[in-house]
């Protein structure tokens, strides 16, 4: 799925999800939006042919708790959630839904976690956060699930550096970084 679509689309209000309705490929992140109106943000852009996943983090008036993805499983047609917490990509892999670890790679201490943050989660996918291609080729030797490079990528050179990092596919809400 992240093979046929190098670059994603990730939409922080609303003029994001105006201008990804309208832009080529499937897969878009939702990094806002609040418990009242995520299911018609969800809707919209799956009434455009889009896949979503949703930030269940970044959402106004959720907690940190796994009900929160259940409600999302039952109040919108998300197809998955990132989260950079490991009880809530258990609860959507247990739901069925498809599940992307954020992950912020700050220190040493974060690097050496990861591997047991991952056996915790079970993921999917995992994003790196920042998506500096040396972080990135570090990561990929490491783990065996696919990695997106999110987190300032900002230019043409940082998507390049990223996919010849290993990426798969890096994230973005810079538009124009959508269409290179």
């Amino acid at each position: 799925m992240l093979g046929d679509q190098p670059i994603i689309p990730a939409i922080k209000n609303d003029d994001g999800l105006k201008a990804v309705l309208e832009a080529d490929g499937q897969i878009v992140f939702v990094l806002y939006g609040n418990v009242l109106n995520i299911g018609e943000i969800v809707r919209k852009l799956k009434e455009s042919g889009k896949i979503v996943f949703v930030n269940v983090d970044l959402i106004e008036g959720f907690a940190s708790k796994e009900i929160v993805v259940e409600y999302l499983k039952k109040n919108s047609e998300a197809d998955g959630i990132l989260s950079n917490k490991a009880a809530m990509i258990r609860a959507a892999k247990a739901l069925g839904l498809l599940a992307i670890h954020r992950y912020f790679v700050v220190d040493s201490f974060s690097y050496e976690n990861l591997e047991k943050q991952l056996e915790i989660a079970q993921p999917d996918f995992l994003e790196v956060l920042p998506g500096w291609p040396r972080m990135i080729s570090w990561v990929v030797e490491k783990v065996k699930i696919p990695v997106i490079a999110g987190g300032l990528v900002c230019t043409k050179e940082d998507v390049v550096a990223a996919l010849g990092a290993g990426a798969t596919s890096i994230c973005s809400t810079n538009q124009d970084v959508w269409s290179l």
